[in-house]
């Protein structure tokens, strides 16, 4: 799934990215709670001059329909095998609030979600995409998160894998990802280049798949935005360990249709307005997430 950033105040210290508690399992991400508090914060009320911007077809609906890939927690995922839950979930919920309207989730694969904004099957896409340049040439992006790539082994690496020479290693990553559509190729390119065997990869639809690849020793390192990556380890108690450093900081960004940049400017706006009454800041507090926040919203950055 995407992977992310700008300027990330994650250093190298990992960040234990939910409160709630879970099994040791990741496959599904279904064994996983949501937090249940957070600090107080300002109630959400509707602004009229944001819902003036709502696309028609939101305005008449009274809701926003969202893709999402729900396999990537703590970012969003599937509590009780139906729920999409996460801190994604949780601050665009809030962002809706401010436009008076509810937000429908509708999971999909990772790959098909660009897409389905720009035939009009969803309304919007969240689902932890990295901003970048050939995303922001299909469609509209909000900046909101920054986050980074890190890597994860075996607890202790028991297959001495180093990230910047992984040549001849099994590497697991999903699908459509940053990762394995701009990270890993460059790697694979200094491998050939040096003679080295390829990496292998194992390319998974899901992210929950990767890591129990990792896990069951199907895979000697797995690769993802740094806060799924954190919250794999925390869930895995002992099994799983960070391998180097949080690095390629950027933005993630709502997914909304080219042609409604109004709608797009308006939901940085709604974001501006959390960010002042507390809600956006203590959204992510509720996660453990707080070391990704932004002040700088805005559209296509």
């Amino acid at each position: 799934m995407s992977v992310l950033r700008r300027t990330l105040v994650l250093s190298g210290v990992l960040v234990l990215a939910a409160a709630g508690c879970g099994s040791s399992s990741l496959e599904g991400g279904s064994s996983t709670s949501a937090p249940t508090s957070a600090p107080s914060s300002a109630p959400v009320s509707a602004d009229p001059s944001l819902a003036n911007a709502l696309p028609a077809k939101v305005k008449s609906a009274g809701k926003i329909v969202v893709g999402v890939d729900a396999s990537y927690p703590p970012n969003e995922f599937l509590q009780g095998g139906t729920k999409v839950v996460g801190w994604d979930v949780d601050l665009f919920d809030a962002v809706a609030k401010k436009f008076g309207v509810t937000v429908e989730w509708q999971p999909a694969g990772f790959d098909t979600i660009i897409t389905g904004v720009q035939g009009g099957k969803y309304d919007m896409g969240i689902s932890s995409f990295t901003i970048n340049d050939k995303r922001k040439q299909q469609v509209n992006m909000v900046s909101y998160f920054n986050a980074g790539t890190l890597w994860a082994t075996q607890k202790g690496n028991p297959k001495g894998v180093n990230a910047d020479d992984a040549c001849g290693k099994t590497v697991a990553v999903q699908k459509g990802t940053v990762q394995l559509e701009e990270d890993l190729p460059k790697r694979q390119a200094k491998c050939k280049a040096e003679g080295k065997p390829e990496i292998k990869l194992v390319v998974r639809d899901k992210q929950d798949q990767a890591n129990s690849d990792l896990v069951a020793g199907k895979a000697d390192a797995m690769l993802a935005d740094s806060p799924i990556v954190a919250y794999a380890i925390q869930q895995t108690g002992d099994k799983l360990e960070q391998l180097g450093q949080i690095y390629d900081a950027a933005p993630y960004g709502y997914v909304v249709p080219k042609a409604e940049t109004a709608f797009a400017q308006a939901i940085a706006d709604a974001l501006k307005s959390l960010n002042t009454d507390g809600t956006y800041k203590s959204t992510l507090q509720k996660w453990n997430n707080d070391s990704g926040a932004i002040t700088d919203f805005a559209v296509n950055p």
